[in-house]
């Protein structure tokens, strides 16, 4: 095999990088931007759900800085599937969180205690952040058209993840 047959030419695995960089990105910053200005406050999962997309978004600017770079195709298309298996993985978060919400099945034991008002008692947050206890992961704070951003959060990474994995399996 040639030089050029193994270094990664695809113009498409690049645009799928780039696209899901940005598009993960602004899946969890619209998350961030609920928590910090739309003060809803995450629960357990809710946090949890968020480590793909922490992990996706650098992985994928790598990705498209190798495939820009022209390193070889195995490399972009590994790190493409890779970050697919991630979405499945953010999937599989999404409905789980949401069959809890639901009551389909039980969450987690540490996210059943609900929130309460925190009472700094004249002390600070600081002090109050000992006494915080996170909202429940069974009670979803928001829906849109129904759905809770559990099950919003799923159906964006069913999509991503095919959109990575049509990356990594295209052939240019």
């Amino acid at each position: 095999m040639t030089a050029t047959m193994n270094a990664d030419t695809g113009h498409q695995r690049t645009r799928a990088a780039l696209f899901l960089a940005v598009a993960m990105a602004a899946t969890v910053g619209s998350a961030l931007g609920f928590q910090h200005i739309g003060g809803y406050i995450p629960c357990h999962l809710c946090l949890e759900q968020r480590t793909p997309y922490y992990i996706g978004v650098p992985l994928m600017v790598l990705v498209a800085i190798a495939s820009m770079l022209r390193a070889p195709a195995w490399l972009t298309r590994g790190l493409l599937a890779i970050g697919g298996l991630l979405m499945l993985y953010g999937l599989y978060l999404g409905v789980y969180h949401s069959g809890v919400e639901w009551a389909w099945w039980q969450g987690p034991a540490d996210c059943t205690a609900g929130a309460g008002p925190v009472d700094t008692g004249g002390k600070g947050v600081l002090d109050a952040l000992d006494k915080f206890v996170p909202p429940s992961c069974d009670k979803a704070a928001l829906r849109i058209l129904g759905l809770s951003l559990a099950g919003w959060n799923a159906i964006a990474s069913l999509i991503l993840a095919a959109v990575a994995f049509r990356g990594a399996l295209a052939r240019d």
